[in-house]
């Protein structure tokens, strides 16, 4: 299974899994302060921005092989002359300390919810997600990419499910007053993170053969299914919540009934579980192509450290979430534009055509950077 090449629906569902974790469940609280429209425009112009970055990631993956993970591709492209083997590990540390931070950020919040469901101990409810988030990556990319194609459809019929019931139990206007620039960044930096998938692309490029059309339209479906969720999920969620939570899902159930309590335990736990898949995969992948370790070494490198750091008392589930992101902002706004530049003067046709230009580069590079800005600032 391992060896097995993907499909176009099971790559997009490892971007979808990526990104629908922690960042589409915390929209609705900031949409709020936001307003519906000026939160569906911010939204839509962070979808584009995602989009076009997460091809240029794409194409400098097919350029480098079509198998090489994120690190090599920048080591390929950025990192020259006699630094070039402290850069690239400069960077595989700083990149493993932020993908660390994602994983311990999801079972961190995951366990919250297990622990009441159950009536268990956070320690235990934290072991037994971690149990059940990394045993699927042992198996490969193939069993990944079924698991998340298995799971996101799931996640698809339970919020069906709720949007349906929330129609009968609409308590709250949808707010249509703007809120304020501070709040507006704040809204951008989490969809932003909400649509980030940077290094699944190169698992989607290796399932998919490298093909760029197939990956491109991967990337795209990835994508717009996040898109989708933080839509329904929103509009729902302001409509029917008793009070929206930064944990959405929580607020939303309570809203619709007891029995839905219980549905939105399944889809929360479900959400955190494909983001673990889709990150603990890349970094495993990544782990192996830099170490040159076995692979069930490289996988306990790549999962247990974020089991440890949810021990370590580093502050709750939002927290978890803008640290992140942040940093993941400022790696790719620095990083992926000028390794893209560098490799569009090379033969071949781009995956983005005349969205490929300067222009464009500045304005996703502006885009990352304001999506830093809203991670960080205070609401």
């Amino acid at each position: 299974m391992k060896n097995k090449q993907l499909t176009i629906v099971e790559s997009a569902c490892i971007i979808t899994g990526y990104g629908i974790g922690g960042g589409v469940m915390a929209m609705p609280y900031l949409a709020q302060r936001n307003g519906c429209l000026m939160s569906l425009l911010i939204l839509a112009a962070a979808f584009l921005a995602s989009f076009i970055l997460h091809v240029m990631i794409a194409e400098l993956a097919v350029k480098s092989g079509g198998g090489s993970q994120i690190i090599e591709v920048f080591s390929r492209y950025l990192f020259q002359g006699k630094y070039k083997k402290v850069l690239t590990l400069a960077f595989f540390v700083i990149m493993a300390l932020v993908l660390f931070t994602n994983l311990a950020a999801y079972i961190s919040g995951a366990a919250e919810i297990i622990s009441e469901l159950l009536g268990i101990s956070l320690w235990l409810s934290r072991l037994l997600f971690y149990a059940a988030a990394a045993s699927v990556v042992l198996f490969g990319l193939k069993a990944v990419g079924v698991s998340e194609k298995l799971a996101v459809g799931v996640i698809f019929l339970l919020v069906g499910l709720l949007a349906c019931f929330s129609m009968l139990h609409i308590q709250n206007p949808l707010p249509v007053k703007a809120g304020s620039i501070t709040e507006g960044l704040a809204y951008f930096g989490m969809g932003m993170f909400a649509f980030s998938a940077f290094f699944s692309v190169p698992q989607a490029v290796s399932g998919l053969g490298g093909d760029g059309k197939k990956v491109r339209k991967a990337v795209f479906l990835g994508l717009l299914n996040n898109f989708i969720l933080i839509t329904v999920i929103t509009v729902c969620a302001l409509l029917s919540s008793t009070q929206v939570t930064e944990v959405a899902m929580i607020g939303w159930s309570k809203g619709i009934g007891s029995w839905a309590e219980m549905v939105g335990s399944l889809f929360t736990i479900l959400a955190m579980l494909t983001t673990y898949w889709s990150i603990s995969l890349a970094l495993a992948d990544i782990v192996e192509e830099q170490l040159k370790l076995s692979r069930r070494l490289c996988w306990v490198i790549a999962t247990l450290p974020s089991l440890a750091l949810t021990f370590a008392g580093l502050g709750g589930f939002m927290e978890f979430m803008r640290l992140a992101g942040g940093l993941i902002a400022i790696l790719i706004a620095l990083l992926v534009v000028p390794a893209f530049r560098k490799a569009s003067r090379e033969p071949g046709d781009s995956l983005l055509g005349r969205w490929s230009g300067g222009w464009m580069q500045i304005l996703i590079i502006i885009a990352y950077v304001l999506m830093a800005v809203g991670n960080v600032v205070k609401i």
